[in-house]
C-alpha cells in the first residue's frame, strides 16, 4: 500500500468495518433502472447477483473486494430481494469462475461515476 496510508487505514480499505446502515443500503445499494440492466445481461442467478453486489461494493468502498462473499448479508439480501433472487446463499458460487472478477472489472467502468468520488449515487 502506499506509503502516506496509516496501519489503521491499510487494514481498513475495501473492507466493511460494520454491516451497513438502511441509509447506506438505500445510497449505495440500490439498483436504478440502468443497473437492473445491466444485471439482467449477466447468465446465472449468482452472477446476477455477485455482479451487483460488487457494483454497490465499488460504490460504497471504492474497490471491488476479492472475494464478494465477505460483503455483510444485509447487503447482500438487499440486492437479491431487488433483483428476485429467492436463495442469497447462490452468492457463493459467484468467484468460481475464473474471470468472473476480472471480467466485472473490465465491464463495468462505465456504471461509475466519473466524478471526484465513485460513492457518488449514479447510475450505469
Amino acid at each position: 500500500m502506499a506509503e502516506y496510508l496509516s496501519d489503521e487505514q491499510v487494514s481498513r480499505y475495501g473492507r466493511f468495518p460494520a454491516a451497513p446502515s438502511p441509509a447506506d443500503l438505500e445510497r449505495f445499494f440500490y439498483l436504478d433502472a440502468p443497473a437492473l440492466a445491466k444485471v439482467a445481461e449477466k447468465r446465472g442467478t449468482h452472477n446476477r447477483l455477485g455482479w451487483a453486489v460488487q457494483w454497490g461494493t465499488m460504490r460504497m468502498l471504492g474497490t471491488f473486494l476479492l472475494d464478494p462473499r465477505d460483503v455483510p448479508h444485509a447487503a447482500v439480501d438487499y440486492v437479491a430481494e431487488q433483483i428476485g433472487v429467492a436463495d442469497p446463499s447462490c452468492i457463493k458460487l459467484y468467484p468460481e469462475r475464473a474471470q468472473t472478477s476480472g471480467t466485472i472489472r473490465a465491464r463495468s467502468g462505465s456504471c461509475w461515476s466519473t466524478g471526484s468520488s465513485p460513492r457518488a449515487r449514479t447510475s450505469c
